[in-house]
């Protein structure tokens, strides 16, 4: 069972509980040496204890939060994308 189970299961639209699952599964699958955790109720992967990246769910979107560098090294790619971003967090949305 995986550990985001519960959490996608609180996730009432079926098509962004779908959505959602295929991000959490892909990070998992390109990771594997990173370990899945839920944190301040939220799924979130972490590196010998070190928080890597962390993803929430809202209404017509979902984020992901990660080192203020890692925004700034990839800045022109969020922006190309067309996505919403913030010092430390991208909006990505479900449609």
């Amino acid at each position: 069972m995986a550990f985001y189970d519960d959490y996608l299961a609180g996730i009432d639209n079926l098509e962004h509980r779908q959505k959602f699952a295929q991000v959490l599964k892909w990070v998992e699958a390109h990771y594997p040496n990173l370990e899945g955790r839920i944190a301040w109720k939220q799924p979130m992967f972490t590196d010998h204890g070190t928080f890597i990246i962390g993803f929430s769910v809202a209404k017509a979107h979902f984020s992901f939060a990660g080192e203020a560098k890692i925004i700034t090294v990839f800045e022109k790619e969020i922006q190309q994308a067309g996505l919403s971003y913030g010092k430390k967090l991208v909006r990505v949305g479900f449609d």
